[in-house]
């Protein structure tokens, strides 16, 4: 958004009267679907000041920028993570497969999906998580979503991990502009430095600072700019699931 801001000014500074347009510009009511911007650009194509070529393509590039932005106006995180994230993944990598008593006459929805493979089903849990803006805490989802080049403290927060019930996590991240996929083995998680107990207690403050996270049963680990390098070598493409995931497991 900050983006599209910019060149539109950089038009608004063309037009003749640009600052009494300006001042116009603070009495505009947005009532779906007339918004702000609609009144800029029919304005500016009006002033010929945007050609209908140009029009297309500022809008494919901020298009082209925000492909995922919608995700970020799903409000329930079910609706995101249980319905949204397992439907994309299984769209990249149609060989996962959703677990049932069919496939697994043990599962009692201790883990999300599974990959067939010659020495058997390989268990995984999925996490997704949103990349926000940590400094607009109080701003709605779709205002604090960040682009994957964005420079700004972001925080993911991957919650109820359970090393204990599948072989491999396959954590996936949304930005504006793309979707990242992580593979990493149990382990990686069950031994990680900013791996914590999702349910705080009242022994919690009692905690030592090494204690034994194997003992964790379910956790959660918050990726900022601060830890995101400890995951950066699990970083798959999306072509790339499936032998990272039989990888991950034999490693």
């Amino acid at each position: 958004m900050e983006q599209l801001n910019e060149e539109l000014d950089k038009l608004i500074d063309r037009l003749e009267h640009s600052k009494d347009f300006r001042n116009d510009l603070e009495s505009v009511n947005s009532v779906y679907p007339f918004s702000r911007y609609e009144y800029i650009i029919s304005t500016l194509l009006a002033k010929d000041i945007l050609s209908y070529e140009d029009y297309l393509d500022l809008r494919d590039s901020y298009i082209n920028r925000n492909l995922f932005l919608y995700v970020f106006e799903i409000s329930a995180p079910r609706g995101f993570g249980d319905t949204w994230a397992f439907s994309h993944l299984l769209s990249v990598e149609p060989e996962l497969k959703r677990p049932s008593k069919k496939t697994d006459s043990t599962y009692k929805g201790e883990y999300d999906l599974y990959l067939p493979c010659s020495t058997g089903n390989i268990k995984i849990e999925v996490k997704a998580s949103r990349a926000v803006d940590r400094d607009k805490a109080d701003e709605p989802l779709y205002v604090k979503a960040l682009s994957s080049s964005a420079k700004n403290r972001f925080l993911m927060n991957f919650q109820q991990l359970k090393p204990s019930c599948c072989d491999v996590f396959l954590w996936v991240a949304v930005y504006r502009d793309c979707v990242k996929y992580w593979v990493l083995k149990n382990d990686v998680i069950r031994n990680h430095p900013d791996f914590t107990p999702q349910h705080r207690n009242e022994s919690t403050a009692d905690r030592e600072a090494d204690y034994d996270r194997s003992k964790i049963f379910e956790g959660q680990i918050m990726i900022t700019n601060e830890n995101l390098s400890t995951i950066q070598n699990y970083l798959v493409e999306g072509r790339g699931l499936r032998q990272a995931i039989i990888e991950e497991y034999e490693r």
